[in-house]
């Protein structure tokens, strides 16, 4: 299956994906599922280790091309107790962006705008060793991409330190929310301001390491320049 068949194929709600509350926010579109998953750069990973819930922020890839609804890679030390639990059982993956914080004329309808993905699954443990250089690889293009083939590649030793886990993507939910308050009429004409203060994530101007001499190579500076550099943005005074 191809990219341009994944994005054209619908979200399959199941149990555990099926939106309950506000189901209006709801995506059943599977390029929504990507979006997320594209613009974010980390992920929450919640497993169970030992009998006790454990929720932990990771660095993640993607891959579209690999599966039938694509495959996302997580990595982590061999040692790490939820890399080593996680092929045993059912994990939840969660992609939040904070896209504006929405103040309203009451404390009860204040909100956020926000884009969301939570993926259900039992991921494997990457044993082929194509599979591991390409599952490490993804996750460091999905932060600056490029940057796998500007680097030296891992060596033995550091992938026998390495485990990567792939997670089908194919159950899977998102939910959103944008725009402004929802006020109730009748509170429609109290004193009060209500409007939206949008957020977004913003690069800072790259800083060559002390013990580097080379200039900042092009597929860093793009990085940064898509992500739109501090130098560039427009900072209001106070």
């Amino acid at each position: 299956m191809t990219t341009g068949d994944l994005t054209c194929t619908p979200l399959q709600p199941t149990d555990r994906t099926t939106v309950r509350r506000s189901k209006e926010r709801a995506a059943t579109e599977r390029e929504a599922l990507f979006d997320v998953l594209f613009d974010g750069m980390f992920c929450h990973l919640g497993v169970v280790v030992d009998g006790d819930p454990l929720v932990l922020p990771t660095a993640y890839g993607v891959d579209l091309d690999r599966g039938p609804d694509g495959t996302l890679y997580l990595h982590g030390s061999v040692a790490a107790r939820s890399v080593v639990a996680a092929p045993q059982q059912t994990i939840c993956v969660t992609i939040t962006h904070t896209d504006g914080l929405v103040l309203a004329r009451s404390g009860f309808h204040h909100s956020v705008n926000y884009r969301s993905a939570v993926i259900f699954g039992v991921p494997r443990l990457v044993t082929d060793p194509d599979e591991k250089l390409d599952g490490l690889n993804c996750i460091v293009d999905h932060l600056v991409p490029g940057r796998s083939k500007a680097v030296r590649p891992p060596n033995r030793k550091e992938l026998a330190k390495t485990s990567v886990l792939a997670l089908s993507l194919t159950e899977a939910s998102v939910k959103a929310r944008s725009g402004p308050a929802n006020d109730e009429e009748e509170d429609l004409d109290l004193p009060y301001w209500t409007g939206v203060i949008p957020l977004q994530v913003v690069a800072g101007e790259p800083v060559t390491n002390p013990d580097c001499d080379l200039a900042v190579p092009p597929h860093v500076r793009t990085r940064a320049n898509l992500l739109g550099a501090l130098s560039q943005a427009t900072v209001p005074l106070l």
